[in-house]
């Protein structure tokens, strides 16, 4: 198993974040028997004082670095990564793509359709280089904006209803969509820093939607169970 992530802001993280990826990376270790690897072309954090993605003080010095991989930017949504994953796809050899996407897309770039459009696309381009490609795509988890904005909070429900079309639509035998559960009591308060992206809870909730997916549809790794800090 060959296993990419993509995502924005909320799983690039930030330097000094453990990243739910990291908690993805401890799930596998744990639970899943057979070989894999985690793969991408960038493996950096995002630095707030610098403005880009040049860090790489994860939380855990230990994290390995061939861990580190993913595709996932800070203000990146489906829209900057449709024209990416084809090329990441056949660079790597992923075979499974775990990704989370769209709340920066309906927050600064596209409606709900035209960022479901993009979906569609990024689904497409990742099929163009591996047919068998398997995904599961976690719903936007509105933020703080949504509390006050009701026009936004309408958005993110619209994209999440047709992103669940979209995946009922695409999915294949040959190559299989998950739509990945809500992480059940996600708390913006607790569960996030600064009402948008996760804290230490809120990254053992993101990894667990992922896993508990991969392991009811397909039978990868057991049930998240979260573990460390």
């Amino acid at each position: 198993m060959r296993v990419m992530f993509v995502g924005d802001s909320m799983t690039i993280g930030s330097a000094g974040d453990f990243t739910w990826r990291y908690r993805m990376w401890q799930h596998l270790n744990r639970t899943f028997g057979g070989p894999y690897r985690i793969v991408g072309p960038r493996s950096e954090l995002y630095d707030t004082a610098a403005g880009a993605a040049v860090s790489y003080a994860y939380r855990d010095p230990d994290f390995p670095e061939n861990a580190r991989r993913h595709l996932a930017g800070w203000g990146e949504g489906w829209c900057h990564m449709a024209p990416l994953i084809s090329e990441a796809v056949r660079t790597s050899k992923a075979d499974t793509l775990l990704v989370s996407l769209g709340l920066i897309d309906l927050g600064f770039y596209t409606n709900a359709e035209q960022t479901a459009a993009n979906v569609r696309r990024f689904v497409a381009e990742a099929r163009a280089a591996r047919a068998s490609v398997r995904a599961v795509l976690l719903p936007v988890i509105p933020n703080t904006r949504a509390l006050c904005d009701a026009p936004f909070a309408a958005e993110c429900e619209r994209f999440n209803e047709l992103l669940a079309k979209a995946v009922a639509d695409l999915s294949t035998p040959a190559s299989p969509l998950l739509l990945a559960s809500h992480p059940a009591r996600y708390d913006l308060d607790r569960d996030t820093y600064d009402g948008t992206h996760p804290s230490a809870s809120g990254e053992h909730l993101l990894a667990a939607a992922f896993a508990d997916a991969m392991h009811q549809a397909w039978d990868v790794g057991g049930p998240y169970v979260a573990a460390g800090n």
